[in-house]
């Protein structure tokens, strides 16, 4: 039996419910941001601490101007565009490197994180992933669409991204989750794609030719039973593939591919409404994510599911606590719960709140259409 809260719309006293969180996770993410610009991971987390994401940054800048903050998403946009003018030389040196037929090491490659004040950590990290870089790509492009807003405030730092992901864009690197180094991962090459395809009509550079070897290459290695997989020749999925789909658009939404990986992630993945990373997942336990519910119901919205939307949104809801924080994972269902301990004790409870979370909430139920917008 369909439980009716599933596909009804909500009442007058759950949607005021939805609308709070709403406020309340544009308020923890304003609350936070760091006085340069950059959101902070999580502002608690032992092991995130003093350090910002391009990646979760980006999705959580696109909530927030979602929400109609544009002075917010502005300042995170002017802190990233600081950080990699910053880092000109350093991308200048690793292309003229590749030019002679030099490999860099994982070490001299960009980080996927940054002090708030964009340096490199101090702490030992799995440091090499790409996908930020489009990601941001992709934020400040949407962002500045949004508004009507002038890309020539950020380009210093949009054309070291660019020159960056066209150089290195086919190299393995850590995926979302910073695992698997040696492999290609098919959510880190939608990033890029999405990215680069954001940023064609403002730049010069070959990108919409790189975007293409891109697609190109998913359709040839990154496909299996007609879904996308979590990596280049692999057969499993990864409950980050639907960005893919939205908001990137390497798999276009409504197609096979994209009717089969949202299937199929639904099917390995998603229990109650709550999204898992990927089976083998034992960090925590293997808990269900925010983030990775509210991408799952993005899409599920986009592609007109509302009722499926509205699902994600509210388990996500259920899953704040009393004051109103979203946790990065919850335990109510463990693929591998012997797991859970050791990594509390390594590193404590698990994160909350989360900025990415309290990002993704905003952006689903903008989608959804039920927002507290600052207009």
């Amino acid at each position: 039996m369909t439980d009716p809260m599933i596909t009804s719309a909500p009442d007058l006293t759950e949607l005021t419910r939805l609308r709070e969180l709403v406020r309340q996770s544009h308020a923890v993410i304003t609350e936070h941001q760091d006085a340069g610009g950059a959101y902070p991971a999580a502002p608690t987390f032992s092991a995130y601490r003093g350090y910002a994401w391009l990646r979760d940054g980006s999705f959580t800048a696109e909530g927030v101007s979602r929400y109609g903050d544009v002075t917010s998403a502005g300042r995170f946009h002017d802190w990233v565009d600081g950080v990699l003018r910053r880092r000109r030389a350093q991308v200048d040196d690793l292309r003229a490197a590749l030019g002679r037929g030099e490999v860099p090491s994982n070490e001299a490659m960009l980080p996927t994180r940054f002090t708030f004040a964009g340096d490199d950590g101090s702490d030992p990290w799995w440091d090499f992933q790409t996908d930020g870089y489009g990601l941001w790509l992709w934020s400040v492009v949407t962002h500045a669409t949004r508004y009507g807003l002038d890309l020539s405030r950020w380009r210093a730092g949009i054309d070291v991204a660019v020159d960056y992901l066209v150089a290195f864009w086919d190299r393995p690197c850590y995926d979302w989750w910073e695992e698997h180094v040696e492999h290609r991962h098919v959510s880190t090459l939608g990033a890029i794609y999405g990215g680069l395809v954001a940023i064609a009509p403002h730049t010069s550079a070959p990108v919409l030719e790189i975007a293409e070897r891109i697609r190109r290459l998913v359709v040839a290695e990154g496909i299996e039973d007609a879904h996308l997989t979590k990596w280049l020749g692999d057969s499993a999925v990864d409950g980050s593939l639907p960005s893919c789909i939205v908001p990137f658009g390497l798999v276009a939404p409504g197609s096979d591919v994209a009717s089969e990986t949202l299937a199929a992630v639904a099917r390995d993945l998603d229990v109650d409404g709550g999204v898992h990373r990927f089976t083998a997942d034992v960090f925590y336990g293997g808990g269900q994510w925010i983030l990775l519910s509210a991408l799952l119901g993005w899409n599920l919205a986009a592609a007109g599911d509302t009722s499926g939307g509205l699902r994600h949104l509210r388990w996500i809801a259920a899953q704040a606590d009393e004051h109103g924080d979203l946790p990065e994972q919850v335990p109510h269902h463990l693929l591998h719960p012997g797991s859970r301990d050791e990594w509390i004790a390594r590193w404590g409870s698990v994160a909350s709140p989360l900025l990415w979370s309290h990002g993704m909430y905003l952006i689903l139920a903008d989608e959804l259409g039920i927002t507290d917008r600052i207009d």
